[in-house]
C-alpha cells in the first residue's frame, strides 16, 4: 500500500469549507475574482478556489501586480488558497494525439503552475479533458450533455465518435500527459488533483484508481466534485472510501432528485451529513468548497447555508447526538 500524503504541512486537524471563486463570477475569460474574495470574507470561509479562465489571462490578467493586490486582499479576509484551478478549455489538448498539440497545453498548464504558487496554493486543479474525438451533437461542452429532458419522437441520446477513435491509445497518451504535468507541478512544489466530469478521460472514482495505479506517485490526487458524483449514480461517502488517502480536495453540490439538476445547496437531495461523516471516517484534512451552480435565489445566503450547514455536520455525528 501506497504511503498516505494528505498534505500534513497544511493540515490543522479537520476538514476545513471554503467555497470557489466563480460562485460570484462568471467563466469569462478576465472575469476578476475579487469582489468574491470581499463576499467570502464576509460570510466566513476558511479558503477559496482561484481559476485560471482563459489562455490570453496568463499573460493580460494575472500580471505581478494584480498578484500582489489579490495576496494582500485574501490575506485581509483571512481566506487561504486552497487549489488553483486550470479551467478545462485552457488545457483541453492535453488529450490530442499530436505531441506537439500536448506539449504546447502543457506549457500552458505549466503556466497555471506558476500562478497558483504565487498565492502559496498547495494544489495545482484541472478537470480531466475528454477525447477530442469525441463531440455533442450541435458542439458545446461535452461533461453538460448526459440527458435528453424533452425528446422529440424517434430523437436518440448521441455522440459523435470520430474515425479513428483508439480508446487504449488514447488511454496510454493521457497517462503520458499526466506524468508530465506532475513533473511540472512537483517542480512549482505543488500537487495535482484530478477532478472527473462525465464523457472525460476521468469519469469517476474507479478510473481515477485505475490512473494512479497506472503512475502511483503520491503527488497525485483526487478533486471528488459530490454532485458529478450523484449524477453518475455513485454515492459520494462511498466514492470517498474508495479513493481514501487520495482525496486532495472536494466540490459541494445539491443535486435534484432524480440526479439530473445541480440545484441550490439545500434544495436538494445530496447527503451532506453522510459525506461529513464519511470525511472523518479517513481522517480528511483538506477543503470541501462549495461549488454553486448559478440558479434564480441569492448566491449569498445559499453560501450562508452551506457554511453554517457544513461547520455543524463536521463538528458531530450521527452517534453523537
Amino acid at each position: 500500500m501506497p504511503e498516505r500524503d494528505p498534505l500534513q504541512s497544511r493540515a490543522v486537524g479537520r476538514p476545513r469549507v471554503g467555497c470557489c471563486s466563480w460562485c460570484f463570477h462568471s467563466f469569462a475569460g478576465g472575469s476578476s475574482p475579487e469582489e468574491a474574495i470581499d463576499i467570502m470574507g464576509e460570510i466566513g470561509f476558511e479558503g477559496i478556489d482561484l481559476i485560471l479562465l482563459a489562455r490570453d489571462d496568463i499573460r493580460d490578467f494575472w500580471t505581478e501586480p494584480r498578484v500582489s493586490s489579490i495576496k494582500k486582499q485574501l490575506e485581509r479576509n483571512k481566506l487561504e488558497v486552497a487549489q488553483f484551478v486550470i479551467f478545462q478549455p485552457v488545457i483541453e489538448g492535453l488529450t490530442s494525439t499530436d505531441a506537439a498539440v500536448r506539449e504546447r497545453n502543457l506549457d500552458y498548464f505549466e503556466d497555471g503552475c506558476r500562478i497558483g504558487r504565487q498565492f502559496g496554493a498547495p494544489i495545482l486543479n484541472i478537470v480531466a479533458p475528454w477525447p477530442r474525438e469525441l463531440s455533442r451533437p450541435g458542439g458545446g461542452y461535452l461533461p453538460r450533455y448526459y440527458d435528453l429532458s424533452n425528446p422529440k419522437p424517434g430523437e436518440k441520446f448521441h455522440i459523435d465518435i470520430a474515425p479513428g477513435f483508439d480508446w487504449e491509445q488514447l488511454w496510454q497518451t493521457y497517462i503520458e500527459s499526466t506524468i508530465a504535468c506532475l513533473e511540472r507541478v512537483k517542480a512549482h512544489d505543488m500537487k495535482l488533483s484530478i477532478e472527473h466530469h462525465t464523457h472525460t478521460m476521468i469519469p469517476d472514482a474507479t478510473t481515477f484508481l485505475r490512473l494512479w495505479d497506472a503512475i502511483r506517485d503520491p503527488a497525485l490526487g483526487y478533486n471528488m466534485d459530490v454532485g458529478w458524483t450523484l449524477s453518475q449514480r455513485e454515492y459520494p461517502p462511498v466514492a470517498i472510501h474508495k479513493v481514501k488517502h487520495h482525496l486532495m480536495n472536494l466540490h459541494m453540490r445539491d443535486i435534484d432528485g432524480l440526479m439530473r439538476e445541480l440545484v441550490n445547496v439545500g434544495e436538494g437531495v445530496m447527503d451532506f451529513e453522510a459525506i461529513a461523516e464519511a470525511l472523518k471516517a479517513i481522517g480528511f484534512q483538506g477543503f470541501l468548497s462549495i461549488e454553486q451552480d448559478k440558479h434564480p435565489g441569492d448566491m449569498k445566503a445559499t453560501c450562508r447555508r452551506y457554511l453554517e450547514m457544513m461547520k455543524g455536520y463536521l463538528a458531530l455525528r450521527r452517534d453523537e447526538g
